[in-house]
């Protein structure tokens, strides 16, 4: 334990989170709002929340369940368990039972508790979610980085994981795959997935399948790698990015019925700590898993907008001379900034968070550094949220272009008039990067 005095109290801190920060991407958000009370127009692109409405149909159910005041089950509520197997089976075609459902206070959360009564390495990307590693951190637990490179969109290769796991082949390990994926946004094709579920159980690894962006894989194709690997597969959602609903804190877990004793560890845990998620948004999130016309439609809008927003940032950036491939889901952007190396140096900016400060200080645009994700401190990636847009906004404009097929007949007309702060932000960073 380390000591230290503080306003004439002792203080006790375990070790595993001295020097741990505050989670950067509500840092940012925060960091963002004090210079917005302070006058300045902040472009909010470090935050990865979602920048549209809850949809008016879930709303309306939580409204009317605002009176449910109950303890709820701590696996969560029946009905609720149900739904949320019938959508796996439905839109993923996983085979779930609700007894193998765990509903927590977001999917963090989730993830944390089972690292907790799991007792494995952690083996994650990189790049990764900020979250993963210092969770694992908090607890105690090992975590080992697999390197991961541009030329394949920084996806987890199956034979890293391979070598990895061969050096101990009954160690116990947790996998976590995120995909489409923050920060990046793209996704695993389905022949890799395959390939890694095929390692993934030669060593009976516990792999957590983060699928939180699954629902808004821009031409809805998302696959879950619990097709492949179902045995061993824990698929984690929730309804923060698809739903609009980050600060309901509502995640899912869903295990395979063989794991069943992992979640009544992670059950118990949860009785004794947040007991259950809340009953009213429970309630709500039973009409949100259960889809429906007015959620699908909901749902095609918002994947049209963020595919053609994407479209036209990737051509932005390339005429920056900054080469990155097109996102294939989420809200995400990952770009180098190599090409400018050597200006930036001239300027004293040497790693991605140097210049991240120095565009947030001289053009007011917040954004990441590759390093919060796990990359070189002198990797020159970023990671942008193209989210600082009015989604009510752009949801009601998009209807008029109506289903017209995957490509959709959007252009850059409609990204000036529904997501000016996206484009002045691209334009202030193009003309500085040009004036180096």
């Amino acid at each position: 334990m380390g000591r230290f005095h503080k306003n004439n109290f002792q203080v006790n801190l375990n070790l595993n989170i001295r020097g741990l920060e505050q989670s950067t991407t509500l840092l940012i958000n925060e960091k963002s709002r004090e210079l917005q009370k302070k006058g300045k127009k902040i472009y909010k692109l470090g935050l990865g929340q979602s920048p549209f409405p809850v949809p008016e149909i879930v709303v309306e159910s939580l409204r009317q369940n605002a009176h449910q005041k109950d303890y709820l089950p701590v696996r969560g509520l029946p009905q609720l368990r149900e739904a949320v197997a019938e959508y796996n089976w439905r839109e993923h075609k996983i085979k779930s039972n609700p007894d193998d459902i765990l509903i927590g206070p977001g999917s963090k959360e989730l993830i944390f508790l089972l690292q907790l009564v799991y007792y494995g390495d952690l083996i994650i990307p990189t790049p990764s979610w900020v979250s993963y590693s210092p969770q694992a951190r908090i607890i105690g637990r090992n975590v080992q980085w697999v390197q991961t490179g541009y030329g394949d969109n920084w996806r987890l290769n199956p034979e890293r994981l391979d070598l990895i796991c061969r050096t101990d082949p009954s160690k116990p390990r947790i996998v976590i795959i995120n995909y489409p994926a923050n920060p990046t946004g793209y996704t695993y094709p389905l022949e890799r997935l395959k390939e890694l579920a095929k390692a993934a159980r030669k060593y009976n690894v516990i792999l957590i399948s983060d699928e939180i962006y699954g629902m808004i894989h821009h031409t809805g194709q998302h696959v879950s790698i619990a097709r492949f690997y179902p045995e061993g597969t824990i698929v984690s959602s929730g309804l923060s990015k698809w739903c609009g609903a980050g600060g309901w804190r509502l995640g899912t877990f869903s295990f395979p019925e063989n794991l069943r004793w992992l979640l009544d560890a992670m059950a118990t845990v949860a009785s004794e700590t947040f007991t259950a998620t809340s009953a009213p948004i429970q309630y709500a999130a039973v009409t949100a898993f259960k889809m429906g016309n007015e959620m699908n439609e909901y749902l095609y809008f918002t994947r049209k907008i963020l595919r053609e927003i994407a479209k036209y940032l990737v051509h932005k950036l390339k005429e920056m001379n900054i080469d990155l491939q097109l996102p294939q889901g989420a809200f995400y952007l990952f770009p180098n900034f190599e090409f400018y190396r050597e200006k930036l140096q001239k300027t004293g900016i040497y790693t991605s968070n140097e210049l991240c400060n120095t565009i947030l200080s001289k053009l007011n645009i917040a954004m990441l550094p590759g390093s919060d994700f796990g990359r070189p401190p002198e990797e020159l990636t970023v990671r942008i949220a193209y989210v600082d847009f009015d989604g009510k906004k752009a949801l009601e404009s998009s209807k008029k272009y109506g289903h017209n097929g995957t490509n959709g007949t959007m252009n850059g007309t409609f990204i000036r008039e529904n997501c000016q702060p996206l484009v002045k932000a691209f334009d202030l960073l193009g003309n500085w990067l040009a004036d180096l």
